[in-house]
């Protein structure tokens, strides 16, 4: 049995302990936008612009485009009008242009040409993750995830993230969990927010839907839970093979983030095909606004998904619009 029960919360806030890793690329995105694109100056000189105008005129990709101009607004740096032009404010023309009194590109220079600032220009060009923190083996996040030794190390590392937020999570929940009674945990990693979700609801029981090897490390984590006889453990690809049944609670965490929108579309389609009447689906993540100004820690982090995951941070009604579509009743979005 775990000395750590999965229904209490830490006395402690540890967002800030977490927001520094997760804005670990967050400079270089930057220091591409400075130096390698010099983006500031070209949207002056456009008199503003649209994503659109913008990804056809560096042949980027959108999505790590977006990516990036979402980070520029939460900093201030860029401001969006009512037609979606991004336009350039004084903070970026004071600071952030070639020749300006106040330029502090040189600030940037010493990462200019670091192997993260070169992956993110690579996901810029391509559209594609770059290597896992930039490993030499060429490796994304989700092939390497195939690797049982990476599989290891990065599910501890969302297991950990997963103790600080899954109980906060699961009593959110309460009312919406009372009288549901099985959750399937769909790429639940290590089993972690189906574990705090059963440990806070005693009458549920789950299921974590995994590939392998990380099914592996699912079933020795709820073990040392003391909730393998609770939670069970299935193998499969999300999305090609049948989801487990008989589960009312559908729980995405921190999973549809990892992808573009077209398998964002196809695993809510796949949820949709799952689910029975009266079932309820939770996606957890780290949402956008809506207009996407922020917050900050936010569109930071998006930039580390966008450069090692073939996803990024999204708003609520991205999600909710896909969801409306395929008949869902969608719900608020709650904090």
């Amino acid at each position: 049995m775990s000395s750590h029960p999965l229904d209490a919360i830490p006395s402690s806030e540890p967002a800030q302990l977490l927001r520094y890793r997760d804005r670990q690329y967050a400079a270089e995105a930057m220091a591409v936008a400075i130096l390698h694109l010099d983006l500031f100056t070209w949207i002056r000189d456009q008199g503003g612009a649209t994503l659109a105008d913008i990804t056809a005129h560096f042949g980027f990709a959108t999505r790590p485009v977006d990516v990036l101009l979402t980070l520029c607004v939460a900093n201030g740096f860029l401001e969006r009008d009512a037609a979606d032009r991004f336009g350039v404010t004084t903070l970026a023309s004071e600071h952030l242009m070639r020749g300006a009194d106040w330029y502090l590109g040189p600030y940037y220079e010493p990462i200019r040409d670091t192997p993260i600032t070169r992956d993110f220009l690579k996901t810029l060009q391509t559209g594609k993750p770059a290597n896992w923190q930039a490993k030499d083996d060429g490796e994304d996040w989700h092939a390497s995830m195939m690797s049982e030794e990476f599989a290891e190390g990065f599910t501890q590392l969302m297991d950990c993230r997963g103790r600080a937020f899954g109980q906060a999570m699961a009593r959110a929940l309460s009312s919406e969990l009372a009288g549901r009674r099985r959750v399937l945990d769909v790429g639940g990693g290590s089993g972690i927010y189906a574990a705090t979700m059963v440990a806070h609801h005693p009458q549920m029981s789950g299921v974590v839907f995994e590939q392998a090897p990380v099914d592996a490390i699912a079933r020795r984590e709820l073990a040392k839970h003391g909730l393998a006889d609770r939670v069970d453990v299935e193998t499969g690809d999300m999305f090609v093979d049948p989801w487990p049944e008989g589960c009312d609670v559908f729980l995405l965490s921190n999973v549809l983030h990892d992808w573009d929108l077209p398998e964002v579309e196809r695993l809510l389609q796949k949820t949709a095909d799952s689910m029975d009447s009266g079932s309820l689906l939770v996606l957890h993540e780290a949402f956008l606004r809506e207009d996407k100004s922020g917050p900050l820690p936010v569109a930071e982090y998006s930039v580390l998904l966008a450069t090692i995951t073939q996803g990024r941070c999204y708003a609520p009604g991205e999600y909710g619009s896909i969801l409306q579509g395929l008949g869902f009743d969608v719900g608020p979005y709650r904090d």
